[in-house]
């Protein structure tokens, strides 16, 4: 059976929360770094080195989507369900990049405003995955089983909704 074609007022949900994400890492990338708490030198090094490993983690992931990748969490004309490679561990491998990285360097910041940002952005995101899951849900056959048997972000835990 065919996936319904979004409706404007889906693609309009989808911009925002496009919109909303973009907002937010700029204000964590953009945002000066703070003394709110103190971070070791070493602790802030160690940091930039997962930030750069989850950039990574999404490029690699980005990559393996093709054509079929869209910032958008809508599935476009050129989507597959992905299951294999990064796909295996966690069913949204970009965006447990993405806040990886947010968490990061929010923490490596010392600022309270980074660090709220970072948190609102994992709400954010958490809801953008769900609400992009019903989309794959109804796009592809195979997605509720998938998503029965592998977690969300976090490669290891029990999947959940």
């Amino acid at each position: 059976m065919p996936a319904a074609e979004p409706s404007s007022s889906a693609r309009r949900t989808a911009g925002l929360l496009v919109l909303g994400q973009f907002t937010l890492l700029g204000l964590i990338v953009l945002l000066p770094a703070r003394d709110d708490w103190p971070v070791p030198d070493q602790v802030r090094r160690a940091a930039h080195v997962v930030a750069l490993a989850a950039l990574v983690l999404m490029v690699v992931a980005a990559t393996s989507l093709g054509r079929g990748l869209t910032a958008q969490p809508l599935p476009n004309a050129h989507a597959q369900l992905r299951t294999g490679g990064l796909y295996r561990w966690v069913r949204h491998p970009i965006y447990t990049g993405l806040l990886l990285f947010a968490l990061t360097e929010a923490a490596a910041s010392g600022s309270v405003f980074k660090a709220v940002a970072a948190v609102i952005l994992v709400a954010l995101i958490t809801v953008k995955a769900r609400w992009e899951e019903g989309w794959l849900r109804q796009r592809f056959d195979g997605y509720e089983e998938y998503a029965r048997r592998t977690p969300r972000f976090v490669p290891f835990l029990r999947p959940g909704g």
